[in-house]
């Protein structure tokens, strides 16, 4: 099934971090506490061959971009014109819309006023600030580089350069974490309150610090009750507080929904640049390697070989798969008719008979072309996972849709 629509989004992956949280296994290089942008050969360099990366792509069909993402590692080690550089790279080669959602993932205590009031003239329409804890004594043994104090003042910054689309990282289930630091960490943000705020659970990835020193499960790790009971307090905190829950990580501000996310969770074409950067264009899927050695070597390829990238495209039944999983992370879940549409109806019966026990259970609610619950196959337009009950348990209900929707008999 071959997807025809053209990238109008860029994610640019910045890897450069002071030091590697005990959770993190992202693509990133350790660069010390002193280096930055403007002293760093590295960065600079790296700056200079993610730009021949972009304007490698050039060749091919290109639409202006809507949205442009910088993540990391930590994008504010970079210098104000390192960013200008790139920005104006994307914009000569694909062209940036008047009015783009341009991101950019920030840390508490790598930056001052200067550099965030250069961020922002330079285009930067909306900061994402890593705070993930307020208590020191968990951020230290997160291996965070900063404190509750760098976090208050990185705030201050922020508002002083009028900054109008703030988004806060919060992490639950740490080492040590309490349900009580949890709730003081809500009550916290909602006295910032920023625009936007992400409620991650702490994912033990078997090459991190984190997990290689424990075990789900065991303490000092919070145990399951406690991490659902998190969950629990983090949708009543937060939408009780004017935040609408839109994604299963999520909560925003009425019209402060991350533009540039929602094209991931909808499924729809992305262009990936820089060290570990995936990208999903014209129905191709395809990661860039991990190490700078590595990614270096495969821009010189890329541009020996005029931009071209051949990789297999995504099958029909893995762009199934990859848009039930992904709808179903949204409030709004999956539109049944673009499914049908797409897929044809016995795939829309498939999915039907399977969600008809998480139904009955409340996890999954089916919904009418009006939003209303809808019990039958004949009136129902959406499937969506309750909140916070279908969210808590969508391993589940992905693991049997995974089983038992597929292609071919």
């Amino acid at each position: 099934m071959k997807q025809k629509q053209l990238p109008r989004a860029a994610y640019i992956h910045i890897p450069f971090c002071r030091r590697r949280c005990y959770y993190c296994d992202f693509p990133v290089s350790v660069v010390g506490d002193r280096s930055r942008g403007e002293t760093s050969g590295s960065i600079e360099e790296y700056v200079g061959i993610l730009s021949r990366e972009i304007q490698a792509i050039a060749s091919s069909p290109a639409t202006q971009l809507a949205t442009v993402f910088f993540g990391g590692g930590t994008p504010s080690l970079l210098s104000v014109s390192q960013l200008e550089q790139i920005l104006t790279t994307l914009d000569q080669t694909f062209g940036i819309e008047s009015g783009a959602e341009i991101s950019m993932e920030i840390d508490p205590g790598t930056f001052n006023f200067e550099q965030i009031q250069g961020y922002r003239q330079a285009g930067v329409t909306r900061f994402s600030l890593g705070v993930q804890a307020f208590q020191d004594p968990l951020l230290q043994k997160s291996g965070r580089s900063h404190t509750s104090k760098d976090i208050l003042h990185s705030v201050d910054l922020i508002r002083q350069a009028k900054i109008n689309n703030l988004s806060l990282d919060l992490i639950s289930g740490l080492p040590y974490q309490s349900i009580t630091q949890w709730q003081n960490s809500l009550e916290t943000a909602l006295k910032i309150a920023p625009e936007h705020l992400s409620c991650y659970d702490l994912v033990l990835e078997p090459v991190t610090a984190f997990g290689k020193q424990y075990q789900p499960g065991e303490k000092p790790l919070p145990g399951d009750e406690t991490t659902a009971a998190m969950y629990r307090l983090a949708q009543k905190t937060l939408t009780a507080g004017g935040y609408e829950h839109y994604e299963i990580s999520n909560y925003a501000q009425s019209g402060y929904q991350c533009r540039h996310n929602l094209v991931y969770w909808h499924n729809q074409p992305y262009y990936g640049f820089g060290m570990g950067a995936a990208s999903y264009v014209q129905g191709q899927r395809f990661t860039r390697p991990r190490t700078r050695k590595q990614y270096y070597a495969w821009v010189e390829d890329l541009i020996a070989a005029d931009g071209i990238l051949n990789y297999p495209t995504t099958s029909a039944e893995d762009l199934l798969l990859e848009s039930l999983m992904l709808g179903l992370r949204l409030a709004q879940g999956v539109n049944l008719k673009q499914i049908n549409q797409q897929f044809g109806q016995p795939i829309v019966d498939r999915i039907w008979r399977c969600v008809q026990p998480y139904y009955h259970q409340g996890w999954i609610e089916i919904l009418d072309p009006q939003g209303r619950q809808s019990p039958t196959l004949e009136t129902a337009s959406r499937i969506k996972l309750s909140d916070p009950e279908g969210f808590l348990f969508s391993n589940t209900v992905l693991a049997a849709l995974f089983n038992q929707v597929i292609i071919s008999e």
